[in-house]
């Protein structure tokens, strides 16, 4: 058979910016070496599909040919920031199309951002039909300066802290979602829209729930389950445990310690991969905190936290002797995190649904803010001792952007440590740069009460906190600002939307089963 030969001069310059990487230095050794791997590979693979996280910790991605990714891997690859300005439901929260008054010039009229693969996150999935890898990217402005808006960069610059002080993070995950069982194939797409979600997806429970690791309980997922654990330990990821919840069909995945960044990216990947996994197999996988099934107990995501010296590995947050299993060092960073709770919460816990679980209805929700020694009421839980000592933070919502929450939990965790060296400064001075830890006044924790003692209860009081709060420290004033229209955007549909249905409290509504469900 007779076939044209079509004519693709100078392809590899038709991505990106040409030499992006080089010019502007972005690789170090080791992305160096893997990119010369990947490219040694790339045969091997039809499409690579180049994937970000956007602000609300949604994956975006565009699926590449393997010979346009050739030119892709070094020149990076031009992309909208559009889903940097969208809420989650799809309605444009930041106008580009005058002045959108968060500082970022190449945001007016949609102008391109270069999406840079991280050669170390490059994975061949498995499966059957196409070969397919994946691989996520940074993003950058046009000028080769990490993006304002990008939550991975954000995670990257508290690490750069870390490192500076001889330090590095260690973190370990706790993921809680539902197995549910398709009704049918009905893509939920009448009445959707920008704003509006369509109906989401109908689903029956996988069990009756309600027996707590019930061996025959998890016996009704296992058949998903177990593979699905055998393919994320085929592509390196440190899978411990799969083990079913209370709730019908809520499965909670465990995994083996990691750095932070690698954290991050393990739970970004843990998620679509299952999602996937799940969907080929007429099934759907959700991490919404409490989606509206009959009996659904509410699902978090927790946090093992410990921080290691880079140049022993001696875990810092050891101690000798009785000290609740901690040494002061670690009860600075477990200030910290309290420390800047209200003004960070968003970031852990940033839906609607998310709150959900957070009532006090809920006997083991972390809703009391306070470090306890095997307490799971309280928002800090010591766990371990001597080389193993860690703090779990039990706030989080699986639906959490995994770079945002676990950026605010490690500067928060930092700004402690940093504490014991600068202490707060004196009532009515000005509180500098890593001085408002433990203990400082109004004006250095962002007007937030002393002694309150529970959390925020709505996405509402969050989104209020975070606005008067300093979560431009961590994030920078583009993100912050650009964070806090996203969520205006989402709280206020709610509220709208609340109004004329009168939802009963404490029961998940439809709006949120629409909002959440199906994306998340």
């Amino acid at each position: 058979m007779y076939s044209r030969s079509w004519s693709t001069p100078a392809a590899e310059g038709s991505v990106g910016s040409h030499a992006f990487v080089a010019d502007h230095g972005l690789w170090d050794d080791a992305r160096l070496a893997a990119a010369e791997r990947i490219e040694a590979g790339l045969d091997d693979v039809d499409f690579v599909r180049l994937v970000w996280g956007d602000p609300h910790g949604l994956v975006r991605s565009k699926t590449l040919t393997s010979r346009t990714f050739r030119g892709v891997l070094r020149n990076g690859m031009n992309y909208s920031p559009g889903p940097f300005l969208k809420d989650t439901a799809c309605t444009t929260a930041v106008d580009y199309r005058g002045e959108h008054g968060i500082g970022v010039d190449e945001i007016a009229g949609l102008g391109n951002f270069v999406l840079v693969p991280d050669p170390l996150t490059f994975l061949v999935l498995p499966g059957e039909g196409a070969r397919t890898a994946w691989v996520i990217g940074d993003e950058y402005l046009r000028d080769g300066r990490p993006h304002p808006l990008s939550s991975r960069h954000v995670l990257h610059r508290v690490l750069d802290r870390y490192a500076g002080r001889g330090l590095t993070p260690v973190l370990g995950l706790e993921v809680e979602w539902y197995l549910t069982r398709r009704l049918d194939d009905d893509p939920g797409n009448e009445g959707n829209g920008f704003g509006l979600q369509g109906p989401a997806p109908r689903v029956a429970a996988m069990n009756a729930g309600y027996q707590f690791n019930l061996d025959a309980a998890y016996d009704t997922v296992a058949p998903v389950t177990d593979p699905l654990a055998l393919a994320l330990l085929g592509l390196g990821l440190p899978v411990r445990s799969m083990e079913h919840e209370m709730g019908p069909g809520q499965v909670e995945t465990t995994f083996d310690p990691m750095s932070a960044l690698d954290t991050a990216d393990a739970m970004l990947f843990f998620r679509v991969f299952t999602k996937r996994w799940c969907a080929a197999r007429g099934l759907h996988a959700s991490f919404m905190s409490q989606p509206a099934i009959a009996g659904a107990d509410p699902s978090g995501w927790h946090l093992n936290q410990s921080v290691l010296e880079t140049a022993t590995g001696r875990n810092v947050f050891s101690a000798e002797g009785l000290s609740v299993g901690l040494s002061p060092t670690s009860k600075a960073y477990a200030e910290g995190l309290q420390d800047w709770l209200r003004d960070l919460f968003l970031l852990s816990v940033p839906t609607v649904n998310g709150y959900q679980r957070l009532g006090t209805q809920h006997a083991l929700s972390p809703t009391r803010v306070g470090l306890s020694l095997e307490s799971r009421t309280a928002m800090l839980r010591v766990v371990g001792s001597g080389a193993g000592a860690h703090i779990e933070n039990r706030i989080g919502e699986p639906s959490a952007n995994p770079y945002l929450n676990i950026a605010a939990q490690l500067f928060a965790g930092l700004e402690g440590l940093e504490s014991l060296e600068s202490p707060a400064s004196p009532e009515g001075a000005p509180a500098g740069e890593g001085t408002a830890g433990p203990g400082a006044g109004a004006a250095g924790n962002g007007g937030r009460e002393t002694g309150r003692d529970i959390v925020p209860q709505s996405l509402r009081e969050a989104l209020d906190a975070f606005t008067a709060g300093r979560a431009a420290r961590l994030l920078g004033d583009p993100l912050a600002a650009c964070l806090a229209r996203l969520k205006e955007s989402e709280v206020r549909r709610y509220e709208a939307w609340a109004r004329q249905a009168a939802p009963v409290p404490g029961q998940v509504t439809e709006w949120e089963q629409r909002e959440y469900f199906a994306a998340f």
